[in-house]
Formats: structure tokens, C-alpha cells, sequence
């Protein structure tokens, strides 16, 4: 029988699928458009607070290998271990469910298989690793409230509703399809949970909410709702079981939990309890409990009320350990099977073997080490906590090794930044709790008391009043103090009735305003006492004060109507109704900035634009699927509107003319809450159904309005009045309080006046993450006295010559010291004794080093290290140096006391170093450098410093080293601001621009070169250059002429931008004219004059700047071949003629009659392409341009010097020999053959160095780390799925990863579908 029907998801596209397009032109007309629909999203997410674990349903936590994950109510979260830096990293969020996510499990067979169920009575099955949709199952025939794999089938998966009976899908081969358990049913009690054996087939557990168990085993009696608890026994009392494990190293054995009974083991084959365990109190319950693979007979479990984890061993009836990590309780435990595999930490020094002889130095044994001589299992258990709260605990080491605290349960319905502190954000949800985050580290820092009901709106207090007002769905408003934690005020003028919007007067402090589904807005002052109450002829969902009026405010009603009412009269009439929508009106907003002009969002899924002066709506914003709900004026631009919808996406408009100017897909559901952030304007945060809070950045909406700030244009052409911004076509000008406060303060103190200039709007544009704290690098380096840094300038990346004298404040951070505790039971007692007693006698006899020796081997390290001075203070020394050594291999956080008093500072960096704990290992670096750490004479000439070297520079190299390490930790995961920052705290100027530049982040780096000078000039030059190209479109050409003109020896990027601008003769020769270049006449006869002198780089520039450039392709493109039939060649001989000829304008490029050279410049600069990315190490679409190339030669009819087989004997010889680079990846790779290092060892002498040293290394841009939620993009080059920011292709459908199209565009200008397009990702 069949519960539901099946279907299964297209597979994914086989790589290099784009290559379908590559034979396939577009018309010569089209090429224009195709440059149009090339684009990238305009909107870039720059921050996830991702949602916290959902407490209803029992399997909501899973496990596998370095993997975990976690189900909010709607979507799944996967983290997987990064091996590199030793931590959990999110890696997907899977949405597919519309309703509450009830169970979820992973396949024991196959780690990449993942089932979830949801209460729409579906199942689906997933691939982790590309993250798609294997099959669904709709229809289960009733809720699944437990789900699991089946231990004895490979692809089948089991789930069972709360009555049962159990279902078995088999998902495919020839026997797929749905089954009935043929046992499994008619239970007379509801089942909570089951558990199938992973040992023994098909044999299988459930628990029952009376307290009972059943199983199922094929060829045995089956045993129904048997094994209560005795004291339940002949009463219908229910004692749900709230968990399940079966023994893993036995077949019979099971630990039950039962809500109120506690714990048992009990055998399932004798039907009897084995061992009840006891609780220290008799309060405690538990919800949740996991075996412990690592230590046999070992368990934990996490206490419902408080977080209290417990390790216990089966031989004992209580338990060996308490930990208290948290307040609140468990909820879900889950050991992860195979601990992460921490990076061995290379010691820098060699060391000696110590077990040479047995009167040579002593060795405790394995056995004695210190976790396995500690009772604690060396386990990662994975805890999901009652609030929400997910983390991955450490118990061998007692400490967190990810923890993703307070995050949201349920639908997230609005979110509002603090006004006097914007890095402040506060969320309401409808699990009754307000949180508010920092939004810089992206953690909670306050979380109001909770049992609030719904809370569906909230507002802050203005100014510093440090409190937020809040709506509620039952429980009418109230006033929380944020800083005191308690609620201060309540208001019940509503009675029961829920309270949809509550909004606090920013103009006049003392008045809120709420309105309710009772009809009626109310305006009371924070004291209680009722100002006006006015009755609407239906429920009322939005209120907003006017940011212009104080005594005016609007409403949304259910009756489709927006109301305006003027508070300094009596009346409780409104001013003005207006009429249009189509269904419910519910948010309402005022401009900021235009007087009169107010927004509506209705269910009608249109947002209206009103102005009140002239009582008209003169805009209707379409495009929406279903209901309005955010909305958001941007504070700085009068004509950018922002909505959120019902259908998952956010939209940004252009108000003048209803254009939707973007939409944003990236909520799995619906989006709710949007806010400005008051100092950034262009930074938005966004929260929806799926539980999570996004910020955004808004910058490139605005283009070019940071570019005339880079190129130093006047005010007029970036600061304006309303009247101005809002004119039909007008270029973007900013209009509100942030840029005039900035202008202002320039104005005033005229001095410096470009730095200040270039300073303040860069961090006005950027999102937070960083660019204050790079601004107060580049200050400190410009020589600003120390007095004048910003008080919380020492909770970022501090300059080095700041970090140990603002540390030294909190030296707590470094004692991580724990005191040493040893269990007992390890090793025989009476070898242990003998020892002892040898020792004393040693001891007495005044062989004091061989009592040091007895006592390591016994692991009293303390007494041995307090009597090795005895010898001599180099003994000791080396005592203390081997007791480091053993730490180390332990991972044991006691090494630090040692290395520091013996003044090894690289070991202790390396240790640091090889835990991901690179902050530390930066501090103990910069330590040393200052000279606080002493250099023990051992340590000094036993090989751990290079000898010859003065120490200072060798910490000063170590303190480089450590600082790129953390840089490219906080880069690789999407941070380049922050790299930026490490680089700059010591002062490596050019890898902190280069960082920028591979970042995308062009502006800032301009910014940043042009105040720090000379020291940053080539980087700078660079990113003016890619800066011109993003310019080189329909509108900013002149722009781009600007910004190359910043460059000193600019005449050739000139000549480049003048052959690509595809304007009509007379625009031409105006450019030209700009640029002081030869009109085009005077170019062509310019060329033919050069060509004649032999000089082939010169005539191709004037050939393109002519009126026939096409003639430059056949010069140049025949050079470029007769270089590559020589021997001797290289990138640096051939690139720079490519480049230019790349120029050509594109309508010249497709012209019929070009067709041949247009090919062979596409083969010839893909393949340069495909070295240069060797070069730059741009890893990810080296084998893309390879394939790319050779498809090119295989359908195109072309004379080149390239031969397919060639392409691909490089691209294999480039794999084999760049994989012993990468000997960490645990499979062993296969050493190249002779032939394939000849071959890459020529490429290697063609490629040569990359003269901008910092630009070796992949782009990774703001976001690359964020998973997308339901916006899902395969990419055309890999055939995976796109993880952060996405680049449409010309043909409007194609995506690739922007990261992929920054640096093809980099290395090839040409787009990846062979049309001919230049590439313009930047």
C-alpha cells in the first residue's frame, strides 16, 4: 500500500553545462542587450543571524562524521567542521518544507543522505553535499512525528505518526515504493519516539506516552507495551518516554528515559530492568540522552529545566560528572561518532625520541595521559537547549567548541535597530521573547524575560532612554528596560485583543501609540494616561508617526482604507481617508524626507504611494505574488522604497516611476520586518517566517554616487534637495541627516578636508563588519595621537603597538590554566606503589633526578618539575619542555603556563596556531616581540630559534606570520575588511589593499590607498583600474575617464577605454579630447604611419582608436600566434597585446566578417586566461578556462597553435603537481609522472611571478560564506550549487558564483558563453 505519492528532482547539470551556448550567436544586433542582462544582484547579503533549534519535536538534532545538523520550524541547518581552522562553519540552509519541521535523520549508509518530515504530511529526502531534493513523499497518511532511517536497508526510510502504524519507504531500486510494518500498528497507547536496532536486522523499539515500550523482532514474539515503570504499573497514570538508545555494543541492552521515572537500562530479551539510575536531585527529569561510541559503557544526558550535562557509566547508578552550561534546559543530545580530527600541531623544532633506554628519560605510558587517566570521554556531544540554543561541547576538554546561543525558534515579525546605539538590533518574534544583537559579532546580548504570547510588534524608546516598547497578541503592550532586564510598564487598554503595531513617538518621547484588532488606535502617553482613542470601522495592523508632523500619524485598516489623524485637535476624526486598495491595508510609512508622501502595504500585494498635500495616490508598486507586509523608505535617497511579501522575496523601488530597481529571494519564507541602520544608511536588516535575521547593503543601488565621491566631484553631484533627487531620470543624490552632517563637519574644519571626506562617507556606505576599525588603523599608521581613538577601538583589531599595552587590562584571557585532575582505577595500584616507593628511596639517597624520572612516569609532573632545580635550572628546563611537549599532544590548554616560563614562544604559536586559536597565538607573538617573554638559553640554541638571527626579528617575522594566518581566516570566510585590518595592525600595506581588492571592495581600497599614499600606490593603481572598468557603461564612461586620470602613467588605460566606448564619431573624438588623444582620423593615419615602422604594439592601440579597429585583430592576433610556435615565450610577452585588442568595441567584435579573429581572440585569451588563473592560484576556474578553450577549438573554425590534447595534458600535469601541495586532505594522492612534471614545470617558466604579490590567492567577497535559503543557483562553470553571491551570464539565465566571475573577468575578459561580451562582475 501506498500512503503518498513520490517524485524525484532532476539530477544536477553535468559539469561545463554552458558549453550548450557556445555554438549558439547571438545576432549581431543582440549583443547589446546581452551586456544588459549581465548582471549581479544589486542587493548583497552581508549577514545571517541564523535561527536557534526548535524545542517541540523530539528528533530535531543529527550527526554524522564532521557534520551536524539542526531543524528551526521551517528550515535545516547544516554545519560541517572547516579542518584548516578547526571549527564548525554553517554550510546550508535546506528549506523546502512549508510547515513545522517534525523529525529529521541521517542515513547511517550514506553521509551525503539526510530525511526530514513535516506537519504537512511530507517527507523528503535530501543530498547534503549539493544540497537539493532527492525524492519527496507527500501524503504520509497522518503526521510523522518520528522518523529514522533503517539500519537494515541502505536507501529505505521509516516514520510513524503518534498512533502509528510504521511506514517503510523504500526510496528506490526495484521494491521502491511504500510499505506497512507488519506488526507495527494498533498500539493502544500514542508513540513518542522508535529507534530501529543498528545491529540487529530489522529489529526495532518504540515509546509510548503511558510510559510502555514495544518491539519488534523479525522470528521473535513481538512484545507490546511492556517494560513501564513498576510505579505506573495497575494505574492509568502517563509517564511519557522522552528517550531511546539501544547499547551499541550489545543486542539486547536499551537506555529508556521517561519524563518523571528517570532512567533505566533495561534488556529487551528478558523483558527486565537492568539498572535504575538516580539523580543528585529528585527535581531533575531528562528529555534527552546519547551514548558515547568512544568509551564504552559510557552515556550522557541533558537535565529539561536547568542545562546541566551528565556523564554516566552503566557500572554506576549516579553520575561520574556534572557540567552547568546553561540556565535553560535540554532539549536534544547527539555525540558526534568520529570526534573532529584536530590539525597535528607541526612543532617547529625537532624533537628527540625519548624512549631510547630504560635509564634514559621516563615516559608516563598512553595510559596515563591525562584525558584517559580523567574519567571523561573524549566525545563531542551536540546540544540543542530549550531556548533555542545550539552548541557543540567538548566534554574531554570542558569547553565549547561552537556555540550558536539564543538565536530565534519561530517566525521572526519585526526588527528595529537602536537609535542612539545602531550597532544594537532588537528582534520580536512569535515565541514571546524580545532579543537584542550586537550586530557586529552577530551574537545576542540581551533576551527579555519571555511568556509574552506573540509579540508582533516592537519600537524603541528615542534618544538613550535604553527601552523597547512591545505588542503582543494576548497579553496587550508594555515597556521593557533593556539594561534592568524587567518590564516596567504595562498597557491593557485593549484588553484581550491582540495588538498588531506599537510605535513611540520619536518627535515627542512621552506618547505611543498602539492599534488593535478592537478597532481602535490609541495614543496614551508612557504613564498610562489615554490621549485620544480612534475607532476604525475594523481591525487597524499599522500605525506611523509622521518623521515631519509630531501631532500627525497614520493608519492601515482591514477595510482596505489608509487614515490620517491630526493629534492637536479633539476630533477623533480623521483628516484624510485614502482609498485604492484592493484588500486589507496593513504597514503604513511617512517619507523622511518628502513632506506629505506616505506608503501603504496591503493584502492585495501591491504597496500604494500617497501624498497628502495633493490627497491623491501617485504611484502603485506592482510585482508582488502575495500580501505586503516591511516596508522601509531609505533615509537617504527620497525615491527608494523597500517591501517585504508573503512570497519569500524582498523588493527595492524606484518610486518616481514604479520600477522594481531589485528583488531579493533570499528568505525561505515570509519576510516581515525591515529597518534602516541609523548611521549607515545603506545597511538593512531584514527578519522573516524562517526564523532568521539578514543584513543587507544597499550601496550599489546607488552608483555612482560613491564613485564622484573617489573622483573628488562637487557637492552638487552628490549631496542635493529633495526637489532635485526626485526629478524623473536624475542621477541618485543624497539627501538626509547622515551626509549633512558630513558635509557640515567638513566645511567646518576645512583642513584635510579629502581625508575626512573619503573617511566618513566610506564608512556611511559600508555595512558594519569592520571598516570603522580599518579607518582607525589607517589612522593610527598616519601618525593620529593615541588620545583621539574611539573608546571601543580596543575591541577590534588594534595596531601591535597597542594590542599588549590594552590587553594587559584583562590578562585573565591568557590564564587558561585548569588545575589537573586524576581519576583513579588506571593502571594496576601495585606497580604504582612499587613506584612510589622507589622514588621515596631515590629521593633520600640525593638522586634527585631519578625521582624526577619515577614521578613523570607515575604523571606527578608538579612534584618531579618543584625538585628538577635541584639538579640544575638546565634540567629543569628541559622537564619543563617535555611536559609542554606531552601537553601539546594531549591538546591540552596546560601547555601555556609551561612554554611561557621556558620562553618558547614558537611552540606555544604553533600550538595556538594549529587549534584555530590564531587570536592568541597574534597576542603571545607580539609578547614576545616586546620583549615580556624571556628566552631561556635552552630554548635559544635547541634549535627552536634560526640560529644567527637577532631574536626581534624573528619574532617580528613570527608576528607576520601569525597576522597573515588570521587574516586569511577571517578572508577565506568572507571577512576582507577584517583581513584588511590584521594586515594593517603590523603594517603590511600592500596585502591589506590587496585583501580589499580581492574582497571587491574597490571603493574602500581607493579610499584607503589615496589617504595612505605612496606605501599603497600600486595596489591603488590597480583597483582604479577595475574600478574604470565597472565604470565603462551607458551612463559613468566620463567617470571612468576620471578615476584613470588618478593614475600617474595612465595613457595606455586611456587608449584602452577610448577603443571600447561604443558612442558615435563625435562622442568619440570628445572622449578622445578628454583623454588628450588624436581624433580618429588622425589615429588611423597614425597607424598606418607606425605600421610601417615595424611597431606592432603601437599600431594596434591606433588601429583601435581609428575608424576601422577591426584592422588592429589580424596584426595583433598573427603576433600573438608566432610567439607561441617559438620556445621561449611567456604570459608577460604575450598578455599585455591581448589585453589590448580585448578593447575592441563589441558591435565591431560581432560583425560577420570578424567571425574568424573574433574565435581565435577568444581561444587565445582563454587560454592565457587559464595560466594567468594558474598564476593567481584562482584554483576554481582554471580546469572551466581549460575546458573552455578546448570546446572552443573543437566547434570553431580557427589556425591557432593550440592542439586539444595539449590543453588537456597541461590541465592534467597542473593537477597532479599541485596536489603534493596539498598533502592535508587525508586521501593519498598519486605522485605526478615524469612526463607531467616536464610539462608543468614549462608552464611554470611561462607563467612567472604575479607582480602584485598579494593578488595571488582565490576573491572571496562579503557573503561568499552566507548559504543561500530558497534562492537556488546551480553554476554554469562546476554543475554545483552557488554558496553566496550570484553573476547572471548575458543570456539572462546562465549564473555563476561572483566570486568565479571576478576572477575570470581578471584573467579573460571574455565571457564564459564564447559570445564575445566582456565581462563586467566588478
Amino acid at each position: 500500500m501506498c500512503p503518498g505519492s513520490v517524485f524525484f528532482t532532476s539530477t544536477v547539470p553535468s559539469v561545463m553545462a554552458w558549453m550548450t551556448y557556445i555554438s549558439h550567436w547571438f545576432d549581431e544586433d543582440d549583443w547589446y542587450e546581452g551586456q544588459q542582462r549581465a548582471k549581479m544582484s544589486q542587493v548583497r547579503q552581508v549577514g545571517l543571524l541564523a535561527a536557534g533549534c526548535q524545542p517541540w519535536n523530539k528528533d530535531v538534532c543529527a550527526a554524522s562524521g564532521d557534520r551536524f545538523a539542526y531543524c528551526a520550524t521551517l528550515a535545516i541547518y547544516i554545519y560541517q567542521l572547516d579542518h584548516r581552522y578547526n571549527e564548525f562553519k554553517l554550510r546550508a540552509i535546506m528549506s523546502e518544507h512549508k510547515k513545522t519541521i517534525t523529525a529529521i535523520s541521517w542515513s547511517p549508509h550514506n553521509p551525503d543522505m539526510f530525511a526530514s518530515a513535516s506537519a504537512d504530511s511530507l517527507v523528503i529526502i535530501w543530498n547534503v553535499t549539493e544540497q537539493k531534493v532527492v525524492a519527496k513523499l507527500d501524503d504520509t497518511k497522518g503526521i510523522p512525528a518520528s522518523l529514522s532511517w533503517c539500519w537494515n536497508a541502505g536507501d529505505a526510510v521509516a516514520f510513524v505518526s503518534h498512533r502509528g502504524p510504521l511506514y517503510i519507504w523504500t526510496i528506490s531500486g526495484p521494491d521502491s515504493g511504500v510499505t506497512v510494518h507488519r506488526e507495527a500498528h494498533s498500539f493502544l497507547s500514542d508513540i513518542s519516539l522508535f529507534r530501529w536496532h543498528p545491529k540487529k536486522k530489522g529489529k526495532v523499539v518504540f515509546g509510548h506516552t503511558d510510559g510502555s515500550l514495544s518491539i519488534f523482532q523479525p522470528g521473535s514474539k513481538n512484545q507490546k507495551h511492556v517494560l513501564r515503570p513498576e510505579s505506573l504499573e495497575g494505574t492509568d497514570e502517563e509517564d511519557p518516554i522522552t528517550a531511546l538508545e539501544w547499547d551499541p555494543l550489545s543486542t539486547d541492552y536499551l537506555l529508556v528515559a521517561n519524563l518523571h521515572n528517570g532512567i533505566r537500562l533495561v534488556d529487551s530479551e528478558s523483558l527486565s530492568c537492568i539498572t535504575t539510575f538516580n539523580f543528585p536531585s529528585a527535581a531533575a527529569s531528562v528529555q534527552c540522552l546519547a551514548w558515547v561510541s568512544s568509551a564504552p559503557g559510557m552515556f550522557i544526558t541533558g537535565d529539561s529545566q536547568v542545562g546541566v550535562l551528565r556523564v554516566w557509566n552503566v557500572s554506576h547508578a549516579t553520575p561520574i560528572e556534572n557540567f552547568k552550561l546553561k540556565k535553560t534546559g535540554f532539549h536534544g543530545l547527539h555525540v558526534l561518532s568520529s570526534p573532529p580530527k584536530k590539525k597535528s600541531c607541526s612543532l617547529q623544532h625537532s624533537t628527540k625520541n625519548h624512549y631510547t633506554s630504560s635509564t634514559s628519560e621516563a615516559i608516563p605510558p598512553p595510559t596515563l595521559t591525562q584525558n584517559q587517566a580523567y574519567s571523561l570521554p573524549p566525545g563531542h556531544a551536540v546540544c540543542c537547549f530549550m531556548d533555542g540554543g545550539v552548541g557543540l561541547y567538548d566534554m574531554g576538554a570542558r569547553k565549547w567548541d561552537f556555540l550558536r546561543d539564543l538565536g530565534h525558534v519561530e517566525t521572526i515579525f519585526d526588527c528595529k535597530f537602536k537609535p542612539d546605539n545602531p550597532d544594537l538590533l532588537a528582534t520580536a518574534s512569535f515565541d514571546g521573547t524580545i532579543k537584542v544583537w550586537d550586530i557586529n559579532t552577530l551574537t545576542a546580548v540581551y533576551t527579555s524575560p519571555g511568556n509574552e504570547g506573540v509579540i508582533y510588534s516592537i519600537s524603541w524608546a528615542p534618544g538613550d532612554l535604553n527601552c523597547i516598547a512591545g505588542a503582543t497578541s494576548k497579553n496587550g503592550g508594555f515597556i521593557w528596560d533593556v539594561q534592568k532586564g524587567k518590564m516596567i510598564t504595562r498597557f491593557s487598554e485593549h484588553g484581550k485583543n491582540g495588538i498588531f503595531c506599537i510605535a513611540w513617538s520619536h518627535k515627542d518621547s512621552k506618547r505611543i501609540a498602539t492599534c488593535s484588532s478592537d478597532g481602535f488606535c490609541i495614543i496614551r502617553t508612557i504613564d498610562g494616561k489615554v490621549l485620544h482613542k480612534y475607532k476604525h470601522p475594523a481591525a487597524v495592523f499599522g500605525c506611523d508617526w509622521s518623521q515631519n508632523n509630531k501631532d500627525m500619524i497614520a493608519t492601515g485598516c482591514e477595510d482596505k482604507n489608509v487614515r490620517v489623524f491630526y493629534l492637536a485637535t479633539s476630533s477623533d476624526q480623521p483628516l484624510k481617508v485614502f482609498a485604492g486598495h484592493t484588500a486589507k491595508v496593513f504597514h503604513v510609512r511617512w517619507s523622511p524626507l518628502r513632506e506629505g508622501i506616505l506608503c501603504s502595504g496591503s493584502d492585495d500585494g501591491t504597496v500604494r504611494i500617497w501624498d497628502y498635500t495633493q490627497d491623491a495616490c501617485i504611484n502603485v508598486l506592482s510585482g508582488h505574488t502575495a500580501p505586503v507586509r516591511g516596508l522601509m523608505w531609505n533615509p537617504e535617497i527620497p525615491y527608494l522604497l523597500v517591501s517585504g511579501s508573503w512570497d519569500h522575496t524582498i523588493r527595492v523601488w524606484d518610486t518616481r516611476d514604479g520600477t522594481c530597481l531589485d528583488t531579493v529571494c533570499d528568505h525561505g519564507a515570509d519576510v516581515y520586518g525591515l529597518t534602516c541602520h541609523p548611521s549607515r544608511p545603506f545597511t538593512m536588516a531584514s527578519c522573516s517566517r524562517d526564523s532568521t535575521v539578514r543584513l543587507w547593503s544597499l550601496t550599489p543601488l546607488i552608483n555612482p554616487l560613491q564613485i564622484n565621491i573617489l573622483a573628488d566631484r562637487c557637492w552638487d553631484e552628490i549631496i542635493g534637495n529633495t526637489d532635485r533627487a526626485v526629478e524623473s531620470g536624475a542621477p541618485p543624490l543624497l539627501c538626509g541627516k547622515v551626509s549633512r552632517d558630513i558635509k557640515q563637519d567638513v566645511e567646518k574644519n576645512p583642513g584635510n578636508a579629502r581625508v575626512k571626506k573619503l573617511r566618513w562617507f566610506s564608512e556611511c556606505f559600508s555595512p558594519p563588519g569592520g571598516s570603522k576599525n580599518l579607518w582607525d588603523l589607517v589612522a593610527v599608521i598616519k601618525g593620529q595621537d593615541d588620545s583621539l581613538l574611539p573608546q571601543n577601538y580596543c575591541k577590534g583589531i588594534m595596531h601591535m603597538k597597542h594590542l599588549i599595552r590594552f590587553r594587559m587590562s584583562r590578562a585573565q584571557e591568557l590564564t587558561t590554566v585548569k588545575m589537573s585532575k586524576f581519576g583513579g582505577g588506571i593502571g594496576a595500584p601495585s606497580k604504582e606503589e612499587r613506584l612510589k616507593e622507589a622514588a621515596e628511596i631515590h629521593l633520600r639517597l640525593g638522586q634527585i633526578q631519578r625521582y624526577c624520572e619515577l614521578m613523570v612516569e607515575l604523571g606527578e609532573w608538579d612534584k618531579a618539575l618543584s625538585v628538577a632545580p635541584g639538579v640544575s635550572m638546565k634540567y629543569w628546563r628541559k622537564l619543563m619542555q617535555r611536559r609542554a611537549d606531552q601537553l601539546i599532544q594531549e591538546e591540552n590548554d596546560d601547555v601555556i603556563p609551561y612554554c611561557i616560563a621556558v620562553g618558547d614562544v614558537k611552540k606555544l604559536v604553533s600550538f595556538f596556531t594549529s587549534r584555530g586559536q590564531l587570536q592568541e597565538a597574534l597576542l603571545v607573538a607580539q609578547a614576545a616581540c616586546e620583549g615580556n617573554i624571556q628566552i631561556s638559553p635552552l630554548s635559544a640554541t635547541g634549535g627552536s630559534l634560526n640560529s644567527g638571527g637577532s631574536s626581534t626579528d624573528d619574532y617580528n617575522e613570527l608576528l607576520h606570520k601569525v597576522s597573515k594566518e588570521l587574516a586569511e581566516w577571517y578572508f577565506q570566510d568572507g571577512h576582507a575588511v577584517l583581513a584588511a585590518c590584521c594586515h594593517l595592525a603590523v603594517e603590511n600595506i600592500e596585502l591589506a589593499m590587496t585583501n580589499l581588492i580581492r574582497g571587491n571592495e574597490l571603493e574602500l581600497a581607493i579610499s584607503v590607498g589615496t589617504v595612505l599614499g605612496e606605501s599603497a600606490a600600486q595596489a591603488t593603481h590597480y583597483a582604479l583600474e577595475l574600478l574604470a572598468r565597472k565604470c565603462m557603461t551607458v551612463t559613468t564612461w566620463d567617470l571612468a575617464v576620471d578615476l584613470l586620470m588618478m593614475i600617474p602613467d595612465n595613457k595606455l588605460q586611456l587608449a584602452k577605454l577610448c577603443a571600447f566606448y561604443p558612442g558615435c564619431t563625435e562622442e568619440i573624438n570628445d572622449l578622445h579630447e578628454k583623454c588628450n588623444l588624436p581624433d580618429v582620423e588622425e589615429c588611423m593615419r597614425l597607424a598606418e604611419t607606425i605600421q610601417a615602422d615595424g611597431d606592432i604594439f603601437e599600431t594596434i592601440k591606433y588601429y583601435l582608436l581609428s575608424t576601422e579597429p577591426e584592422k588592429a585583430l589580424p596584426i595583433g592576433i598573427q603576433y600573438v600566434k608566432e610567439q607561441l610556435c617559438g620556445s621561449d615565450w611567456t604570459l608577460d610577452s604575450i598578455c599585455p597585446y591581448l589585453d589590448l585588442l580585448s578593447y575592441i568595441r563589441t558591435e565591431r567584435l560581432v560583425l560577420h566578417k570578424c567571425t574568424e579573429f573574433r574565435n581565435e581572440l577568444l581561444i587565445l585569451c582563454g587560454y592565457t586566461g587559464a595560466l594567468l588563473a594558474i598564476r593567481r592560484q584562482y584554483n576554481s576556474i582554471v580546469p572551466a578556462l581549460y575546458e573552455y578553450t578546448s570546446q572552443l577549438l573543437k566547434r570553431r573554425e580557427v589556425s591557432v597553435p593550440l592542439k586539444i590534447e595539449q590543453l588537456s595534458d597541461e590541465l592534467d600535469a597542473w593537477r597532479a603537481c599541485t596536489q603534493l601541495n596539498k598533502s592535508t586532505s587525508e586521501l593519498p594522492c598519486t605522485p605526478p609522472s615524469e612526463s607531467q612534471r616536464m610539462v608543468y614545470s614549462i608552464l611554470v617558466s611561462r607563467i612567472q611571478e604575479e607582480p602584485l604579490k598579494g593578488m595571488v590567492g582565490p576573491d572571496c567577497v562579503t557573503g561568499s560564506n552566507l548559504p543561500s535559503h530558497s534562492d537556488v543557483h546551480i553554476s554554469c562553470l562546476t554543475g554545483l550549487r552557488i554558496q553566496g553571491p550570484v553573476f547572471f551570464l548575458e543570456d539572462g539565465k546562465s549564473a555563476i558564483s561572483l566570486n568565479d566571475a571576478l576572477m575570470w573577468a581578471k584573467v579573460n575578459p571574455f565571457s564564459p558563453l564564447g559570445t564575445g561580451v566582456r565581462l563586467n562582475p566588478f
